[in-house]
């Protein structure tokens, strides 16, 4: 059995589609109206690229081949398959159930499928080993994972509540820096391996109430006043923020954190909205580290003039953006720093 990466887009303009449906798609443009089940090879599938894209450089051919070739070919039923979210800060894992299949009459990025049973579509990135996290860094839009014996590790965390569980045999996860190659990954995403080893910090230094005094330390980042409520039951109110030195001046906020790791339901969202009332709020905002259920996403428009949501991502993103607004105890507990490097170049699709 194998574990395989496949990205739903270079946004993750197709995520939704891929749920929705239970299926990975092979979202490649100009593949309309060829069947890659009647192709029995590399060569035949590096062939019919030649004939699609006659002025592509031959080693980007190449690239692409091998990735349909591991779409088309190489995946078998009963392999699982890992789906990073471009949108959340979670892994989709599913298992494969059906070989390659087209759909002539589908819409042309959704002619090639395999279906899916999807075991969990939530899974947080910070549940993963840092080593596995690297190996899903692949900026390729397919490929296997399988350094460090990946495949048998992520079913191991299917029986244990998905977290990283260790399994005889294994040799012991890196935890710091990075290996020096993926084993048929590529180029790794470096700005997304940063994100998630200053998402495991995070987790490591403010959980729980903790997390509150990170989110009120950016918003005072951000020129507001605030008010952090005590360990506790805080009735939906962890923090208030408003404008002006003493707090008087508008926009007056209402702030829920929620530091678990599983997303925040319509409940907890009402609770908020009811908060903002009691308190003469005119907007809230709504953080989640382990992101929403769909019955929070689909009402966000409804309250787009009056409530803002944070996940893990965007936590981490304003916190990036103020960090050095950020009061140096904040700082001193979350040592982070900047660094450049060469944009790495699209090599999929």
């Amino acid at each position: 059995m194998a574990l395989w990466l496949v990205r739903a887009g270079k946004y993750g303009e197709f995520e939704a589609r891929f749920l929705q449906d239970s299926r990975v798609y092979l979202t490649w443009e100009n593949l309309v109206g060829h069947d890659l089940a009647t192709i029995p090879n590399y060569d035949g599938i590096k062939g019919l690229l030649q004939q699609i894209y006659p002025g592509e450089a031959s080693r980007k051919l190449g690239n692409w081949s091998g990735q349909i070739w591991a779409f088309a070919l190489a995946m078998k039923v009963g392999d699982w398959v890992a789906v990073p979210s471009k949108m959340t800060a979670t892994i989709a894992i599913g298992e494969i159930v059906s070989p390659c299949s087209h759909d002539a009459a589908a819409e042309p990025l959704y002619q090639h499928f395999r279906q899916v049973r999807w075991l969990n579509t939530q899974v947080p990135r910070t549940a993963f080993d840092q080593d596995i996290l690297y190996s899903l860094g692949s900026v390729l839009t397919i490929c296997e994972i399988k350094r460090n014996d990946a495949e048998r590790r992520v079913r191991a965390m299917a029986t244990g509540a998905w977290q990283s569980t260790p399994v005889a045999g294994t040799a012991p996860a890196q935890t710091s820096g990075a290996p020096t190659s993926v084993e048929g990954a590529g180029e790794v995403d470096l700005e997304q391996l940063a994100r998630d080893a200053i998402a495991k910090l995070i987790i490591q230094k403010f959980m729980g109430h903790g997390m509150a005094r990170l989110v009120e330390a950016v918003l005072k980042a951000q020129g507001f006043s605030t008010h952090l409520s005590p360990p506790g039951a805080d009735r939906g109110i962890d923090i208030l923020a408003a404008g002006g030195p003493f707090g008087f001046d508008r926009p007056r906020i209402c702030v829920q954190v929620k530091s678990g790791d599983t997303p925040a339901d319509r409940p907890e969202f009402t609770q908020l909205i009811g908060a903002m009332q009691n308190v003469g709020a005119d907007q809230g905002l709504f953080v989640s580290w382990a992101g929403f259920k769909s019955t929070v996403t689909r009402d966000l428009p409804a309250q787009y003039f009056k409530v803002r949501v944070w996940d893990q991502t965007d936590l981490i993103g304003q916190l990036l953006a103020n960090y050095d607004k950020l009061d140096e105890d904040i700082k001193a507990e979350l040592p982070l720093k900047r660094i450049w490097t060469i944009a790495t170049p699209d090599v999929d699709a």
